[in-house]
């Protein structure tokens, strides 16, 4: 509450003018009010996004057999460290750097607020730069994740992690300056509430270009025939996947980036109940055309299908209502049910659904947002979808490349026959059991 010197005489501290007319002259909670909400609400969203590193290691540990899991627990916990590392030292002034409306420019290390900094000296027409960091910095590593998912099994660990410092501090943050850094695409009215293209499709480009370039896994495809190769825990899939559910909440709503009015707060919970309906109408929409199709519903099929509803309505969380918010998710789900045997017939390895999820999903939902977003225009929309699309799956291909050039990137075929857990790091998740 600001003080006034009527409340100061009213306590008996009226030798305490200097204090009042102090008082009187700092900024109000009108002012300092949304800057502590959007920061808290940068926090609290940062937390909730942070956990689907948690949810992403859960999935891909439970979809890979039991022989390559250690590996990719090592994958994500270095992926997420290395995109912090990285989104610091450069990635967030390139992705954020001002006036700059331009295509390319990389930024400098990322300063934050300082130590017990005044209303006066802060930026209070928005939030703390260390929340805004931390915000954005959970997208990147999520960006990095996908790709993991997707070349698991065969990959080496250290290429795939240059391949992430590559992606985190250059690729994913220039990119990403295009639309939300204020670049051109923003300029051109493309929009992309809380990235289906901007973080997913980025994602699942490059894993596309991965699996083209790593080639698929020994014994997958045989004789003209599809081997399925079942995962080790479908408990801890499912696990992973509610995981990202409940991060998705901080995803999209965080994506708000204000929290200092009523309609900013509504808005916040609006997102929240669209984003949940469209993982459960993805859901719904897998569990049923899995059933028609196999005639058994298929598990996997129905925990993408979640995750595939949640990519679809990313790009425009805030706008639709509950229905519009269900069939755009329903959509999702079928795309994810109808494209990963498509992939297998041409022989693209996708050890977990990550692309079909996050680039085919990413891509309809980023589209799906000219139906209840009146500024939005189709063109402007394949537009970003293709700009995104070609410098991130050109750039993607060329890192790879150099990468199996200069130090290989795929395994012996011994050394995948024996799991990767043993190669590339001596231990096993489930040494009491025998491999699978």
């Amino acid at each position: 509450m600001k003080l006034t010197k009527s409340l100061l005489v009213g306590a008996g501290l009226t030798a305490l003018p200097t204090l009042a007319l102090a008082q009187d002259a700092a900024p109000g909670f009108d002012e300092i009010g949304p800057y502590i909400m959007t920061t808290l609400l940068f926090c609290m969203a940062g937390f909730l996004v942070f956990f689907m590193a948690a949810g992403f290691a859960m999935l891909e540990g439970g979809l890979v057999r039991s022989k390559n899991v250690t590996m990719q627990m090592t994958k994500n916990i270095a992926l997420f460290s290395i995109a912090a590392i990285m989104y610091w030292l450069v990635g967030f002034n390139t992705m954020y750097p001002g006036d700059f409306n331009g295509y390319f420019a990389i930024g400098g290390q990322t300063v934050l607020d300082a130590v017990g900094v005044s209303a006066a000296d802060a930026a209070l027409d928005y939030a703390s730069v260390g929340s805004d960091f931390f915000f954005q910095l959970v997208f990147v590593a999520a960006t990095a994740s996908i790709v993991s998912g997707a070349v698991a099994e065969r990959i080496k660990l250290w290429p795939f992690l240059i391949f992430v410092i590559v992606l985190t501090g250059f690729m994913y943050p220039i990119s990403g300056s295009w639309q939300w850094g204020g670049g051109w695409l923003s300029e051109a009215g493309f929009s992309d509430f809380a990235g289906s293209t901007v973080v997913h499709s980025v994602g699942g480009w490059a894993a596309l270009a991965g699996v083209i370039v790593l080639g698929p896994r020994l014994g997958k495809y045989k004789d003209g025939k599809v081997n399925p190769m079942p995962g080790s825990n479908l408990a801890l899939a499912t696990l992973g996947t509610f995981i990202l559910w409940l991060g998705w909440f901080g995803f999209n709503g965080g994506s708000q980036l204000a929290m200092g009015t009523v309609g900013d707060v509504s808005d916040v919970s609006r997102i929240f109940a669209n984003t949940n309906m469209a993982a459960a109408a993805g859901a719904v929409t897998a569990l049923i055309l899995t059933q028609v199709l196999y005639k058994k519903p298929d598990l996997t099929m129905v925990l993408n299908g979640a995750l595939a509803g949640l990519v679809s309505i990313t790009a425009e969380p805030l706008a639709p209502t509950l229905f519009g918010s269900l069939w755009i998710g329903a959509v999702g789900g079928i795309i994810v049910v109808l494209s990963i045997p498509m992939l297998d017939k041409f022989k693209l390895d996708d050890v977990v659904g990550a692309i079909p999820v996050h680039l085919f999903a990413g891509i309809w939902g980023t589209i799906a947002v000219v139906f209840y977003n009146s500024d939005a225009s189709l063109f402007t929309q394949i537009k970003g979808i293709l700009a995104y699309g070609v410098f991130t799956f050109v750039a993607s291909l060329i890192v790879w490349f150099i990468l199996k050039a200069a130090m290989g990137i795929r395994v012996s075929e011994e050394d995948e026959i024996n799991g990767l857990d043993m190669a590339e790091l001596g231990m096993e998740a489930y040494p009491e059991f025998s491999k699978g």
